[in-house]
């Protein structure tokens, strides 16, 4: 497939990788990263679904396309291709150079059976034309853990803590997390191989903190959860000023959580902790004394599209019954565009073509942004997104769409 007279557009080849590469390095900066970084990423890449385009043997374009499987509401793993790795040459800038292979990518997808694409934007502008929508968000915040304390559930003293190498537990730390995936829509399951992203530890990314570091929660013998984080000692004036960031924590139940986070709170020297990427309805939000005194904030995350609109909406599930019959607008991916009867509840769901009238009107990217239930659809019709056409009908889906947890996307890709 040809963008213009000059490049070309192909699946990578294995002995082509460190040319594409290197393209999508220089378009996010330049920074050369580390050896692991890269090793891990070359290991990671699924080169059926990677594309390249090339002006000759210069490689000015790169996309690909991880084959995850993605919890939606109602708990099944869905296949979600996991849009990653997308760059083009500033050289090569207002050539459709990225139309030609989002459209080359969507295509693919669809041929490949998998109704949902996911991608992390970084620039959020840009993925609206093609269909995705912010479905997931997520909290940071910067506590001040001298002024905001928390207040635990029973059961929190009965969990023993310890710490230990972050490889030696990896094993049952990704047994923790595997616990979690069904329980939380947007997580995902992990492939072999993904386990090592979480222990990358390059001195060049630590910003003066310490190596990683690793606690697990244990009851009975069995671990219930874990916390990496990494320690920054600072001093000034009135004393000890130090950091602790938070990189990644996961509990079973809430007295495991709340052990986690107490420790968090708790260490020696330290004075903030760092909060990023959290789910927006974590519980620690819950247990401080003053939560002004942890400066959260929310922002976007996961930006999903229905590639196959029939079957993602029929491979979850609705809070409450619902009967609804969608007109659906999607230019990028036609097949799409009509009429759609979702007919649904807790036990499960259907979504057939359909003549009949229309209830509600929306377009793809409003779709995604509400299929995993962290965005409202009366929110997107309040903004003009979403038009009800039968009365009712808009309290309906809303309902019927929402979820108990927030989706949450636990790593980025």
């Amino acid at each position: 497939m040809a963008t213009d007279l000059a490049t070309e557009l192909r699946v990578l080849r294995r002995d082509e990788w460190d040319a594409w590469y290197d393209n999508l390095v220089r378009a996010f900066g330049g920074g050369p990263g580390t050896p692991e970084e890269r090793e891990l990423d070359r290991s990671l890449t699924e080169y059926d679904r990677s594309l390249g385009v090339w002006d000759g043997r210069t490689c000015v374009g790169t996309a690909g396309a991880f084959s995850f499987r993605m919890t939606v509401p109602g708990g099944a793993l869905v296949p979600a291709a996991g849009i990653t790795m997308v760059s083009v040459a500033a050289t090569h800038r207002r050539r459709g150079v990225l139309t030609s292979m989002m459209r080359r990518q969507l295509d693919d997808v669809r041929s490949w059976g998998e109704p949902l694409a996911v991608l992390t934007a970084s620039e959020p502008a840009i993925y609206g034309r093609f269909g995705y929508g912010a479905a997931t968000f997520q909290l940071d915040a910067e506590i001040d853990t001298s002024r905001a304390g928390l207040s635990v559930p029973a059961g929190t003293d009965d969990v023993r803590l310890r710490y230990a190498a972050p490889a030696d537990v990896l094993d049952a730390c990704e047994a923790v997390y595997a616990a979690l995936v069904p329980g939380r829509p947007g997580m995902l399951a992990r492939r072999p191989g993904w386990e090592r992203a979480g222990l990358l530890d390059p001195e060049s990314e630590r910003d003066g903190a310490s190596p990683l570091q690793c606690v697990v929660a244990e009851r009975d013998g069995e671990v219930t959860g874990y916390v990496r984080f990494r320690t920054k000692l600072g001093w000034d004036v009135g004393g000890h000023d130090g950091t602790v960031r938070l990189e990644d924590l996961a509990a079973l139940d809430p007295a495991t959580d709340a052990a986690l986070w107490r420790f968090l709170f708790g260490i020696d020297l330290t004075t903030t902790l760092t909060v990023r990427g959290r789910p927006v309805d974590d519980a620690w939000q819950y247990l401080v004394s003053d939560i002004r005194r942890c400066r959260p904030r929310r922002r976007d995350a996961l930006y999903l599209r229905t590639v196959d609109v029939g079957a993602a909406l029929a491979a979850r599930t609705y809070q409450v019954p619902v009967d609804v019959v969608f007109e659906v607008e999607d230019a990028f991916c036609p097949w799409n565009t009509g009429r759609w009867r979702l007919s649904g509840d807790a036990k499960g769901a259907s979504c057939e073509r359909t003549s009949d009238a229309a209830d509600l009107e929306l377009s793809v990217r409003e779709l995604g942004a509400a299929y995993l239930g962290g965005v409202s659809l009366t929110a997107l019709a309040a903004a003009g997104r979403v038009r009800e056409l039968r009365a009712g009908a808009l309290a309906e889906a809303a309902v019927g769409f929402g979820v108990a947890v927030a989706p949450w996307l636990p790593h980025g890709f």
